[in-house]
């Protein structure tokens, strides 16, 4: 397996900033221009403008000299600060495919790839529910995409995202994907026989653990593999449906409380 290292910069307020953006100013700087920089790009001059303020607002401070009209009509050029991000950038993706690759052969028959590794180390997210594996189906319209990632050899969870979500994540069948879902919007039912609900994602597993407090409890299903998916539940909805260790039960949650992270 060959490894390559993509790195994407972001912050609070920024979507990120990958290889894409950055490849879009090397071609605005060959190019001469916004407009012909995007064309080369394979983007809209809208989407270039978008990713121009993303990258300012990332670094705060401007990474193109633009000018307007005039005889010799409008150009732009790279900023100092625009040119030392771009080799920053370069030496940053090269020093870290030389670590993964270094990583690779202590990895060899664990299962674990070099990329997995660490997103696992160093992604922080505040949805309970992160679970790693793998795009089987995407069904796109116009607007909207459902995207079916395979968590387990036996277990898919569907998710709802946009069909600009689609393209700008470069998702597709065969990718590795992380499914993030939040503990509050996950439902337990407990039984063998599956719930008649229209929730699109309906997960079975075997209650592993349960612990309550007065008016809250969380309930964590084993759903095969060493995986596992926390549920934020009312003590009291626990009590009711007679939830309780060892015994089978689902998982319930809406394709669109999934979200969809990649490395």
């Amino acid at each position: 397996m060959s490894v390559e290292a993509k790195i994407v910069l972001r912050s609070d307020s920024v979507h990120g900033v990958g290889h894409e953006r950055i490849h879009l100013l090397q071609a605005i700087s060959r190019e001469g221009s916004i407009t012909a920089g995007a064309k080369a790009a394979g983007i809209t001059y809208k989407a270039a403008w978008d990713a121009i303020e993303a990258m300012t607002n990332l670094f705060g401070r401007p990474l193109l000299d633009t000018r307007t009209g005039g005889k010799a009509g409008g150009g732009a050029v790279l900023t100092p600060a625009g040119m030392q991000v771009i080799e920053a950038f370069t030496r940053l993706e090269t020093e870290m495919q030389r670590v993964l690759r270094a990583l690779q052969p202590a990895l060899e028959g664990s299962g674990i790839s070099p990329i997995s590794l660490v997103s696992g180390l160093f992604m922080k997210t505040s949805a309970r529910n992160a679970l790693r594996g793998v795009i089987t189906d995407i069904h796109a319209d116009t607007l909207n995409a459902e995207v079916s990632v395979a968590v387990t050899p036996k277990i898919e969870i569907n998710a709802i995202v946009t069909t600009e979500s689609l393209r700008d994540l470069g998702l597709h069948v065969g990718r590795q994907a992380i499914v993030l879902i939040k503990a509050p919007f996950v439902m337990i039912a407990p039984g063998e026989t599956p719930p008649a609900l229209t929730a699109r994602n309906c997960i079975p597993g075997i209650v592993s653990r349960c612990e309550t407090s007065t008016l809250n409890a969380e309930v964590v299903l084993d759903i095969g593999n060493g995986k596992t998916i926390p549920a934020s539940v009312t003590t009291r909805g626990v009590q009711s449906l007679g939830i309780s260790l060892g015994k089978p039960a689902y998982a319930i949650f809406d394709a669109a409380h999934v979200i969809i992270a990649i490395d």
